[in-house]
């Protein structure tokens, strides 16, 4: 994924420099278990900071957005990959199926809940669900790939399409990790599980009964449904 820095990313880096704290930094990286360094710049600046640069700069022409991405993604502050996901987000609407071997690149490097899952469910589920044909084949490679972070993309990606859920499709990858000792994985189940309980509680509420779910799954698939009562 090493190519020449971008220049555009090159300048909203520049921007996110001179907002550096060292002291809101070390905390920030305290709470992401010091797996990266951060320049200590809180979300909402950080947001207004990309969008005034956004005002200023335009969104990079869809030709330049892969190099832009990567400056990014490859950049040690975490807030780097943030903007990113900001800028992949803005053009989503503009992503095709030949953004998503970048989009898998950024799923598997510099790996964590936070990036992986603003991919899942932003980024990926958006395009996606614009692109249906593509689903089955690039999320059964995901589940097939032994990569954790890929699998629990292939599971969260549809969280937000209520009624357009492929149940069948979820269904298979639940059973395909319910073995899983990964924290991220059964939580992902759970998750995937709870959101659609407010779709469709009995399809839920029938999987959880019928499947031999770890404990943390089961708890968090049921959670919406037993606060509403």
């Amino acid at each position: 994924m090493q190519q020449q820095p971008h220049p555009y990313a090159q300048a909203l880096l520049q921007q996110f420099s001179q907002h550096d704290n060292p002291q809101i930094a070390e905390p920030m990286a305290k709470y992401m278990r010091n797996l990266f360094a951060f320049y200590g710049i809180k979300s909402p600046e950080r947001i207004a900071l990309t969008r005034q640069f956004l005002r200023e700069n335009g969104t990079p022409a869809l030709p330049h957005l892969e190099p832009v991405i990567v400056t990014l993604w490859q950049a040690p502050q975490r807030e780097a990959q943030y903007a990113a996901l900001d800028i992949l987000e803005r053009m989503v609407k503009h992503l095709t199926p030949a953004h998503l071997p970048l989009l898998e690149q950024l799923v598997t490097e510099k790996s964590w809940w936070d990036t992986v899952d603003y991919l899942a469910t932003r980024i990926v589920g958006r395009l996606l669900l614009r692109f249906p044909t593509e689903i089955a084949r690039i999320t059964g490679n995901w589940m097939n790939s032994g990569n954790m972070w890929l699998q629990r993309t292939a599971i969260l990606f549809q969280l937000g399409y209520g009624q357009k859920t492929d149940t069948g499709l979820l269904l298979t990858y639940i059973n395909q990790c319910t073995p899983s000792k990964e924290f991220f994985i059964q939580k992902a189940i759970g998750w995937a599980l709870r959101e659609y309980s407010k779709t469709n509680p009995q399809w839920v509420q029938q999987v959880v009964a019928q499947m031999p779910l770890a404990p943390l799954s089961k708890r968090e698939a049921l959670k919406w449904l037993q606060r509403k009562g």
